[in-house]
């Protein structure tokens, strides 16, 4: 088993011999056997004990079982308690979910603050098989069939290459001393309804099930690396990111084959999943203007692209400026200053705005655009709707929705980062100067 676990670490590049190694250990029979192979590698290693404060006297104990362990080895030895039931609660997740989030982020404090290489976890063969069916029965994708890979940046599961049979034969040959975690039985979650009653079943057909599902895992995980390289391949010819927003060519997209499968792998980063892409797909050659909606992020079927950008804020925002120190409180920047029209120096460029002092008044209001909106645009005689603006400028619909308006008194004196009115232009008779850059 010690040569087992050498072999497979130092193959695998999951960390070398100098390298001081965090184990994260609960005291169950997995990770005590992790830190008995370290301690027998003589590796450079400390461990984390977290305690949930969700299985009463248990968690208590396990606590005083892992510092024990530490103690006896002279290991360095850091532990925490979490109120995971508020946490949970706070947070509207699962009890699991939360001890998850807790857990890992603490980890990542313990490491970066004691200036640890890795975290090391006791998952093993069988959680690898476990994860892969969970993964098959949501409906995951690629990447939830490698189940769990060796190595994720600072974090490494150096039992990668043990099932459990063999983790228990060596336990109990050797005598080991762990803890028993009860609810490991509790068929009510996910991952022991698996354990317990599905892998049995699968077990009566393919009596080497764990191992087959060890290596279709690490083929999967090679396969997904080839289609993220492919992936990558596709972004180069069609995908765009600009001004905070990812624009997919449509006319290259349909171009791919198997559509759906391209598009899903270009917008599941997003928060968009098969029934979304399917969704999209349908609507693709129809008008212009449908919106798509992930948990974040939005996607727009325009004319020619898909535009996905994050989810914008509620419409009916609002903000009063009183003073020209007041735009730096927007929630977009804008260096102002008020200065003589004689110390000006005009930069043309659409995100400048130069306002007559002496036409605008303060308070000045910013929002985004209503219907029925119009205003006189520079250098015309007229006034025009601005949605109107919008369509002769071809906005699409996701920059209509992203664009603000400067108010003065109810009128519109600057779209923005495109056109001043007229009726706010500075001429030679201007004294003062209201300089506006849209950074």
């Amino acid at each position: 088993m010690q040569t087992k676990f050498n072999t497979y670490y130092r193959d695998n590049q999951l960390f070398t011999s100098p390298d001081k190694i965090l184990l994260t250990v609960s005291g169950g029979m997995d990770s005590v056997f992790m830190v008995h192979l370290f301690l027998s590698s003589k590796l450079n290693f400390a461990i984390a004990h977290c305690n949930f404060k969700l299985r009463g006297d248990d968690a208590e104990k396990d606590e005083e079982f892992v510092r024990l362990l530490a103690e006896e080895n002279q290991i360095q030895f850091h532990n925490i308690a979490f109120n995971t039931n508020k946490y949970a609660i706070e947070n509207g997740i699962s009890i699991q979910m939360a001890a998850r989030d807790l857990r890992y982020a603490w980890f990542e404090k313990v490491r970066k603050d004691n200036k640890y290489n890795y975290i090391a976890t006791a998952h093993h063969k069988n959680d690898v098989a476990e994860t892969m069916l969970i993964n098959l029965s949501k409906g995951t994708g690629l990447a939830g069939l490698h189940g769990i890979k060796a190595k994720n940046d600072k974090l490494i599961r150096p039992l990668l290459c043990f099932t459990r049979k063999e983790i228990e034969v060596f336990v109990k040959e050797n005598k080991i001393a762990f803890r028993e975690d009860e609810s490991n039985s509790d068929t009510k979650y996910v991952r022991n309804k698996i354990r317990h009653q599905v892998i049995p079943e699968l077990e009566k057909i393919n009596p080497s099930l764990i191992e087959t599902l060890s290596q279709e895992a690490q083929q999967f995980s090679e396969l997904e690396e080839i289609v993220s390289q492919k992936i990558d391949e596709v972004k180069e010819e069609c995908v765009l990111f600009e001004d905070n927003q990812f624009k997919i060519d449509i006319d290259k997209l349909k171009l791919l084959t198997p559509l759906k499968t391209y598009l899903y792998y270009l917008i599941k980063d997003f928060g968009f999943n098969s029934d979304d892409v399917s969704d999209i797909i349908v609507g693709i050659d129809g008008q212009s203007g449908k919106i798509y909606y992930s948990d974040s992020y939005q996607l727009l079927k325009d004319r020619k692209e898909l535009i996905i950008s994050p989810k914008e804020d509620k419409r009916d925002a609002e903000y009063h400026i009183e003073s020209a120190t007041e735009f730096e409180k927007l929630p977009i920047s804008i260096i102002a200053e008020i200065r003589p029209y004689t110390a000006i120096q005009i930069n043309k460029s659409k995100e400048f705005a130069y306002l007559d002092i002496e036409r605008v008044q303060f308070p000045l209001k910013m929002r985004k655009w209503e219907e029925g909106d119009f205003f006189q645009p520079l250098g015309m005689n007229g006034k025009k709707k601005v949605s109107n603006f919008f369509v002769d400028e071809k906005f699409s619909i996701l920059e209509k929705e992203k664009t603000w308006l400067l108010l003065t008194d109810n009128k519109i004196c600057w779209i923005v980062g495109h056109r001043i009115s007229e009726e706010f232009k500075i001429t030679s008779s201007t004294k003062k100067v209201l300089s506006l850059h849209l950074k």
